[in-house]
């Protein structure tokens, strides 16, 4: 795996390990509700997805259950995606879901696929690119976009390929910063949000290119994202959190060791707040249903907190 996504997965781990083991296995057992026939996880519509699949191994893959039948089940159905056309969003979640499978259970889905792949792959994800550096969200867009040029890097590393002018990247990454500290999804937006900042401060990181000056302005620009209810906001105009934003808000204070700017139990119990007697989360407190992708980010949110207070 990645070594972000390795460095990630085992930071998680960590926190969960924290938790009462009752907690984690109705966690688990809801995850596991989810996996389909097929052996894909289904999302808020019924029957296997592929984006959806991909969390749920997230989610298993650090509480320690991604094994057995349940790992058997979902490489079959991997393996079938892998022989059809898989949109560029879903390319990310189908290279991670392989990934988690062949770190937690030993099982690679590509024995049997094209050798050459691998290149296949880089050259689709290459299509994307544009000449500000950045990589749009589909061929036929004009526009770079900050959250999909950081898929492309770390699909790239899953693939084991180097990203072709990293310097050009790091162009344009700065320059989707705005004047509030944060960073912008596409250079039209009026406003930086939580998540396009936690996707550029990842890639930047990854790229070995996130300056110091950056690093204050950006925690300066997340702490102020926490609302009262303890969650953290999408941006600045959205007066609700939710736990995508919490989550990813959490995690890059982390990465920028600035977790203390913000009231970590507050978030915990905004995170908590939001988990249904079923064991899954609900994605805002406006939110009527659980599904597996906020399930994560809930489970993600509070072992952010537990790592934490470990390390101390």
């Amino acid at each position: 795996m990645a070594f972000y996504l390795e460095e990630l997965t085992i930071r998680l781990a960590t926190g969960v390990s924290q938790f009462p083991p009752d907690d984690r296995q109705a966690l688990a057992q809801f995850l596991v509700a989810a996996q389909q026939p097929d052996g894909g996880f289904s999302g808020r519509e019924g029957g296997s997805d592929l984006y959806y699949t991909s969390f749920a191994l997230r989610g298993l893959a650090i509480l320690g259950e991604l094994q057995g039948d349940i790992a058997d089940r979902c490489a079959a159905y991997l393996i079938d995606q892998l022989q059809g056309e898989v949109a560029n969003v879903d390319f990310f979640s189908l290279l991670y879901a392989a990934a988690l499978l062949e770190t937690a259970a030993g099982i690679s889905i590509y024995e049997q696929s094209d050798p050459s792949w691998p290149e296949k792959v880089a050259d689709k994800l290459e299509l994307l690119r544009r000449d500000d550096g950045g990589y749009a969200k589909a061929e036929e867009g004009m526009a770079s976009s900050t959250y999909h040029s950081f898929l492309v890097l770390l699909s790239q590393q899953l693939i084991k390929r180097p990203l072709p002018n990293p310097e050009k990247l790091v162009e344009f990454l700065y320059s989707q910063q705005a004047e509030e500290g944060g960073f912008l999804e596409i250079r039209a937006s009026k406003r930086a949000g939580t998540n396009p900042t936690a996707a550029a401060i990842a890639a930047l990181r990854i790229l070995e290119a996130l300056d110091e000056q950056t690093r204050g302005r950006t925690a300066g620009f997340l702490s102020q994202m926490q609302t009262d209810e303890g969650g953290i906001r999408a941006n600045t105009r959205i007066p609700i959190a939710d736990l995508l934003s919490t989550f990813t808000g959490m995690l890059t204070l982390g990465d920028l060791d600035a977790l203390e700017m913000i009231d970590d139990a507050a978030a915990l119990r905004y995170a908590r707040s939001l988990q249904q007697p079923c064991g899954g989360f609900l994605g805002a407190a406006w939110d009527e249903q659980v599904d597996v992708e906020y399930t994560f980010y809930g489970i993600g949110s509070c072992a952010l907190v537990a790592a934490a207070q470990y390390d101390q």
